[in-house]
């Protein structure tokens, strides 16, 4: 069991920074791939980020690389989203999900673990 808690979120103007951690409990968090995905209002979740378990790995949407960056710390069993530069179409609702079989992917189906969500809004 993998228990997901985001938090930092909140509103920002454009071309502003937030930094949203999620705090991870349970023992498989250190071997688990992280996700971050979004949803927006009107709009489909779709993928944000991921990193694999030893944080060696990472991807990114085309919407926000160079301007977001994922990290991990297992140590402290978080995972953070460091975001730069934002922009009014990334206000949604940020989710962080855990892969406990270790893949890393885009696809939502394949993390079975997920926090409750963060809102993100940035004004123009």
């Amino acid at each position: 069991q993998v228990q997901l808690v985001e938090s930092g979120g909140g509103l920002v103007q454009a071309g502003g920074s937030l930094r949203l951690s999620c705090a991870a409990s349970g023992r498989t968090f250190s071997s688990a791939a992280m996700g971050w995905f979004r949803q927006g209002p009107g709009k489909e979740r779709e993928f944000v980020a991921f990193i694999s378990w030893s944080g060696g790995s990472t991807y990114y949407a085309d919407s926000v690389k160079g301007r977001f960056t994922i990290s991990r710390d297992n140590a402290k069993n978080t995972v953070y989203l460091q975001m730069n530069s934002l922009k009014p179409e990334d206000t949604a609702v940020y989710y962080c999900a855990a892969n406990t079989g270790g893949i890393i992917t885009t696809q939502a189906k394949w993390y079975n673990y997920w926090g409750q969500g963060t809102q993100v809004t940035v004004s123009s």
